[in-house]
Formats: structure tokens, sequence, C-alpha cells
């Protein structure tokens, strides 16, 4: 069996913890949704991101630049920038985004970080107004693998513009993704990029099927993480966040299978690290029309965990790591996981010296 101290903690849902916890509203004219705090409020963004640190003891930390897109900054209109922002003025939001997690990461000590700093980007759907992470539903413009990796490639090189800024970065994370097509994009588009250094790619499994919203296997997913792609760098880590906890076992389960067998015939050398966050819903549903957090009252959207949800999450990782296919994991929460939720899983997998930073 794995030690625990192959488990680091990452952070829960920034975007629900600013609406929760500080009365952030998201709507039309905030298009770059929690983004849109690293123009219009960073003292806030930091406040919420510090609580993860501080209060949750997390060693991974997530920047709140999962929205961020050319599209996005020009939807967002400020004094500035009355008609929106042009892409030649994105850069200093961006080294700002990540200045503002440097400083939560330092919350506990003013000499080193006591988190290290994943830049978090979601899919092209999670730009596109309403979002379309969960259904993979995208336009003509970018419903091709080529397409989608021209887009994901423009949107790497808002960040490697910026001098200095990726060396302050430990981890690149391509989250929420939900197509096939467009997780070899992304692995096309960051080797292309030419970034270096480690990235995961997490992919989403709405709904009842154990299937991208694509309609993919959990098998193809995996294999189009890891087989190995001309032209297309292997992430160091593969993953499942934004999707109901109860689902977890199953995939888990898929995602062991799947690299085990890639292992026995040599397609892989090497396991990578598996990256769990959930969802922390309790029965909440986001409504992509009015732009909230809704309860239904029929039992299709029932809680999606029976006992706490710290205390169910890591009985799933401890049981994966009973598999003994994985060695290392990363584990954390999405949408309505909040610093609480993550302080208790922190209890669960007591930080050490030596995952403390990864």
């Amino acid at each position: 069996m794995t030690s625990p101290e192959g488990v680091r903690i990452l952070d829960g849902g920034l975007g629900t913890s600013l609406e929760d916890r500080y009365g952030a509203v998201f709507d039309d004219s905030t298009p770059l949704w929690s983004s849109h705090f690293i123009v219009s409020d960073p003292d806030t963004l930091l406040a919420c991101q510090r609580e993860f640190v501080v209060e949750a003891g997390v060693d991974v930390l997530l920047t709140a630049t999962y929205q961020v897109s050319i599209e996005g900054f020009a939807r967002t209109k400020v004094p500035q920038y009355p008609d929106g922002i042009p892409k030649y003025a994105i850069g200093r939001y961006l080294a700002n985004a990540v200045g503002i997690a440097e400083k939560a990461a330092k919350a506990q000590s003013s000499s080193s970080p006591s988190a290290s700093l994943a830049l978090s980007l979601g899919p092209y759907g999670a730009c596109m107004v309403p979002g379309q992470e969960y259904s993979g539903h995208y336009d003509d413009g970018h419903n091709t693998e080529d397409a989608l990796y021209q887009w994901h490639l423009e949107r790497l090189r808002l960040f490697t513009n910026v001098q200095g800024l990726m060396d302050r970065i430990a981890f690149v994370a391509f989250e929420t993704v939900p197509r096939l097509d467009e997780i070899r994009a992304i692995r096309r588009a960051y080797h292309d990029a030419n970034i270096g250094g480690k990235f995961w790619i997490s992919c989403v499994f709405p709904g009842e099927a154990n299937l991208l919203p694509d309609g993919t296997s959990v098998e193809h997913a995996v294999k189009g993480m890891l087989a190995p792609l001309s032209g297309g760098s292997k992430p160091w880590g593969i993953g499942i966040n934004c999707t109901k906890i109860n689902k977890l076992p199953k995939l888990i389960n898929y995602y062991d299978e799947t690299v085990q067998s890639m292992l026995a015939f040599s397609e892989l050398v090497t396991t990578p690290c598996l990256l769990l966050y959930p969802d922390g819903t309790k029965g909440e549903v986001y409504n992509t029309t009015t732009k909230k957090w809704e309860k239904k009252n029929d039992d299709t959207h029932a809680t999606n965990h029976e006992g706490p949800w710290a205390k169910e999450l890591a009985k799933i990782v401890r049981a994966s790591q009973d598999q003994g296919i994985f060695r290392s994991y990363v584990v954390g929460g999405c949408c309505k996981a909040s610093v609480a939720d993550i302080s208790e899983l922190r209890q669960e997998f007591p930080s050490s010296s030596s995952s403390s930073r990864i």
C-alpha cells in the first residue's frame, strides 16, 4: 500500500468560495468568472486563496486563471478599457494572478511558500457563453482537434510571453476537459509552447454515464492522455475533476485497468500521478441560464456522497492506494468544495516534510 506521504492536498472551488464566503455574483458582466477578480478585486481574491493555505494547509494552490481567454478579456469592460480589455494588455493581469497566488502561498511564511502553484486552465468550453465544458458542444470554429490546438497554443503564449512568469509555476493544470480531440490538442499545444516542466490533464464525467461528454469511454480518454503522440507532450498526471464523488470509485477502476494494461504492453513506462478533485455539492446543480446554483428536489440530483465529504474522498483514495497502481496522488475539491471541506481532507492526510512540496 502506498503511504499517506504519497498524497498531496489541492485547494477547493475558488469561484464558489468567492460566492459563498465573499458574496461574489457572477453573470454576463463577469465573463472571466473567478478570473474577473484579478481585474476587479485582487484583495478579495488574495483573502480567499490565503484561506486555503492558512486554514486548510494545502500543498498545491491553483491560480485564478481557469477561464482566462482572449475572448473573455475582450468581453470584460473596465474603466481603462470600456470596450473590453485588448490582447496586448492581458499580460499584466496574468502576472497579477500569479503574484496573488504567490502571496497566498507565502501566507504562513515570508521566507518560502508553503504551497506549490499550479496554473489553472479550463477547456475551450469554459470560455464559451454559456459555458460548455460539461457538454463539449463547441461552436463550428472550435470543433476540430486542429482548431482546438491553435486556441490552446495561443492562450498558452499569453503566459509564456510574460517574461519569467512560467518559472514561478510548478505545474500547468488543464482541467475539466470534456473531449478526446481536445485532450490531444492540449498535448500538442503544450509541446509546441515549449514550456517543459510538469502538467496534468483532468477530465470531467458529468451525468450518470461513465463517459466523457463527447461520448468517449474512460479507457480511450486515459489512452488519449498517456499514449505516445507525435508532436505531443506526455502529462505528469491524469485526473478527474468537477465530477460527483460517488462516481469516483468506478471511474478510478477504469483508470487503474487502462494504466495497468498500458504498462503490460509497454505503451507506458512509468505510472502518472492521479489527481482527484470532485465537486463538493450537496444536491446543487449549476444552471447555465440563471448563472446560479440551484437545489433540485428529485432523487436524481440528491447529495452525491453519503457521509462527510472529506471522509468519503479519503476512503476512495485509500481504496485506490490499496490497488497499488498509482504511487502518488493530488487530492482536493472542485465546485462547492469549501475551505472547511479541504481542511477536513488535510486532517485525513496529515502533511509531512516530504509531501508539503512537490
